[in-house]
């Protein structure tokens, strides 16, 4: 695995070479040609190369730009996935802005840590509501109590913020399909239950729907399918629902967090250990015998390797979300993480497929 890390690296590191080398004569004749035509003085090589860098530095690490608030005045907003990574930071970091925050906790009635958390408040701002995406019963209870404890209903129900999700690993042949479908039915299907069921609410107050994705709802990846299908399927409700609510004047935004797995510990060694049991146990055993366990063992080892990787707090996503739900132009999308995967992101899902295929693959 090693060898092919490092000519994987000088690949990168020589597509961005090449990079600069086109941008340097590339750029230069065609701001030229574009000035000429303006009739103004022509440009040279050096400055259309620190233009392109100028507005590269600009765009990432200029701040955002104001684009208008709304006023919280109290306003109600619906979180699932509460008990833990960022649901759980994000019903208290709303609550603290002066939201009314419903936290939906999975674990509510099976006295969960995070739900304990959370009604250790003793706010009025603060309700704490047992919802499992996946129940149509306990997501209408759930509907039915927002309802009764909006202070004007009428006004409605500000945002839903879908974040309640699973994630799992394994290439396809070791992957069950009852793995697919439990990961999907979290992922996707519950976000579509629980915005159907909210929406009359926050179509009542033009509020705001804003559905945490993926950086792996952008682009795949191995072993990840089941994950990656189900987030492409939140991008593609997202889009849709977008055009959709345009006329209700209702906002749809979707959050693609990069990698988090430190900061929010969906990943540890004993969660890769358990899954890897998991997946060669039930694997058929002619795929165990085509793939033998030293290519199973090194994949695994590399899953391993991912448990202390990424950032380390979750302030990008919180920050994020908080624009998606108070600043009054909105972004469609939002990728809190580290450059490095942002630029994968635009390299996977911008440039033909064979030259990422070839890059990362």
């Amino acid at each position: 695995m090693a060898p092919r890390s490092v000519f994987r690296v000088a690949l990168l590191l020589s597509f961005s070479v090449s990079l600069t080398v086109v941008l340097g004569f590339g750029l230069p004749a065609l701001l030229n040609a574009s000035m000429r035509m303006l009739g103004l003085p022509e440009t040279s090589v050096t400055e259309c190369i620190v233009l392109v860098y100028a507005v590269l530095v600009l765009y990432v690490a200029s701040p955002r730009l104001p684009r208008g608030t709304v006023e919280i005045n109290n306003k109600a907003v619906l979180v699932t996935g509460c008990d833990c990574g960022f649901g759980h930071e994000l019903a208290k970091h709303l609550h603290k802005m002066g939201f009314t925050v419903f936290a939906g906790c999975y674990l509510k009635d099976k006295g969960g840590e995070g739900a304990k958390d959370l009604e250790d408040f003793h706010s009025e701002r603060m309700k704490v509501l047992q919802l499992d995406v996946c129940s149509d019963d306990q997501v209408n209870k759930a509907v039915e109590l927002i309802r009764n404890h909006l202070q004007d209903s009428q006004r409605g129900l500000w945002a839903v913020v879908n974040n309640a999700g699973v994630s799992t690993f394994g290439e396809v042949e070791f992957t069950s399909m009852d793995t697919y479908r439990q990961v999907s039915e979290v992922n996707l299907w519950g976000t579509i239950r629980v915005t159907k069921a909210v929406l009359p609410l926050i179509r009542r107050a033009k509020g705001r729907v804003v559905n945490l994705a993926s950086m792996y709802g952008r682009m795949g990846n191995v072993m990840r399918s089941p994950y990656c299908v189900s987030k492409y399927g939140v991008e593609a409700f997202s889009d849709c629902l977008r055009y959709e609510m345009k006329s209700w004047g209702v906002k749809v935004s979707v959050i693609e967090p990069a990698n988090f797995i430190v900061a929010t510990g969906i990943l540890t060694r004993d969660i890769v250990a358990a899954t890897a049991e998991k997946l060669w146990s039930e694997a058929p055993a002619g795929v165990k015998e085509d793939y033998g366990k030293i290519h199973f063992d090194q994949h695994m080892a590399l899953m391993r390797s991912y448990c202390s990787s990424g950032l380390r707090g979750v302030a990008p996503v919180m920050d994020d979300i908080t624009d998606a739900l108070v600043s009054k132009r909105p972004h469609t999308r939002y990728n809190p993480g580290e450059l490095h995967w942002w630029i994968r992101v635009q390299v996977m899902t911008h440039l033909p497929a064979a030259i990422s295929d070839f890059l990362y693959f």
